[in-house]
């Protein structure tokens, strides 16, 4: 078997930020595979590697719900998993690409518990959303002997706590649609000094709030949202 499949991580948003390894891989597919989150939508991820795919490139743009059935997700990895499993057995060059980094809240994850690591299968890794955000707002992600947690805003509210309280920085993911819950957490913390929010680093429609307690808990804020903390810096320092 001669066919190779990659795990092609784009970055945050701006495709000058994907890697070179990347580039030059994406250059050479026969075949590449791109998440939608909508049925029939745009892919955000396509968007960042287009300039670089190859005129050979079939582009097979799949549809991963983001919905809470758990069957319904299970069975659409199940589905692509097998499709670039089955593509490789044929010889083809493969590629899947995903936003940020492909081993970080992705779910490119999820095809791995089912693919496994054969030999084939290659993993390039890329700019995380927060390694942008730190640099785009000059807020350092974790200092000298600083400790670093990363924590999905989804997660139970006494473990995000407990994370405000042990950890000195903290990178916040998954904010949208939970805004003031996290704020009031930092509130309670006395962190909103030492915290600021940025949503779509990178891309256009970047926009970012150094000041989090004047930030009103309505404020729309757009899918990809992060807050950083950092309990030895203040924003705008």
């Amino acid at each position: 078997m001669s066919g190779k499949l990659y795990a092609l991580s784009t970055g945050p948003g701006a495709s000058d930020l994907i890697t070179v390894r990347a580039a030059r891989i994406l250059g050479s597919l026969d075949i590449l595979y791109a998440p939608a989150g909508r049925k029939g939508g745009d892919s955000l991820a396509l968007s960042i590697v287009r300039e670089y795919l190859g005129e050979q490139t079939e582009v097979r743009c799949c549809h991963f719900p983001m919905s809470a059935d758990s069957v319904e997700k299970e069975a659409v990895w199940d589905d692509v998993s097998a499709a670039l499993v089955r593509e490789v057995k044929a010889g083809k060059t493969v590629g899947f690409i995903t936003l940020g980094d492909a081993m970080l809240f992705s779910t490119w994850v999820f095809l791995l518990q089912r693919i496994g690591s054969p030999e084939w299968l290659e993993i390039v890794p890329g700019v995380t959303s927060f390694a942008a955000i730190a640099a785009r707002s000059k807020t350092p992600l974790a200092m000298e002997q600083q400790s670093l947690a990363v924590v999905a805003c989804t997660a139970p509210e006494d473990e995000i706590e407990r994370a405000l309280a042990q950890h000195d920085s903290l990178v916040l993911m998954k904010v949208y649609g939970r805004f003031p819950r996290i704020k009031a957490l930092l509130a309670k913390a006395g962190l909103l000094d030492h915290a600021l929010l940025m949503a779509e680093a990178t891309l256009p429609g970047e926009q970012c709030w150094r000041h989090l307690g004047e930030v009103a808990d309505d404020q729309p804020l757009p899918y990809f949202s992060t807050i950083l903390v950092n309990k030895q810096w203040e924003p705008g320092q």
